[in-house]
């Protein structure tokens, strides 16, 4: 499968000598993934993901599916960084996080288990199971992922 130009670049931002560019080139196409985000197998960053933006203390497994508007950081953005207890967010393998979704995690390590889908513009404030599909605001189960 042919990649697109956004999704070359976040894969391309582990290079030793490219690396740099491709990250504030994504930075121009309006996706903020920092360098230290790890990127599993086959990811996707559908429709060019504008309005992507992940904290640096993120992990995305294989087989993840990324649509625009979406934000993986802290809830407590209000405290400086020193205060807060947020250690970072996982999103496992096969999961697909929907248009304008937020997953926000105040303490600890918030996960986005195997297959879980949040839905759009839900907002994700603690760990799902896995292959739940979660929505609303504040993001709550609403059923299981058929397959």
């Amino acid at each position: 499968m042919a990649r697109d130009l956004p999704t070359t670049l976040v894969y391309a931002r582990s290079l030793p000598l490219f690396g740099k560019l491709a990250y504030y080139l994504l930075k121009l196409l309006g996706v903020e993934i920092p360098r230290s985000v790890a990127i599993g197998r086959d990811f996707e960053l559908a429709h060019g993901g504008v309005g992507v933006v992940i904290h640096p203390r993120a992990t995305i497994g294989d087989r993840v599916k990324i649509y625009p508007g979406v934000t993986l950081g802290r809830a407590d953005i209000h405290l400086p960084i020193e205060q807060s207890r947020f250690e970072g967010i996982v999103v496992e393998d096969d999961v697909i996080l929907s248009p304008g979704a937020k997953v926000l995690c105040k303490e600890g390590v918030l996960r986005v288990r195997r297959g879980s889908i949040v839905g759009a513009n839900a907002v994700l404030l603690e760990s799902t199971g896995e292959e739940e599909i979660w929505a609303g605001v504040p993001a709550r189960c609403i059923g299981k992922r058929e397959r």
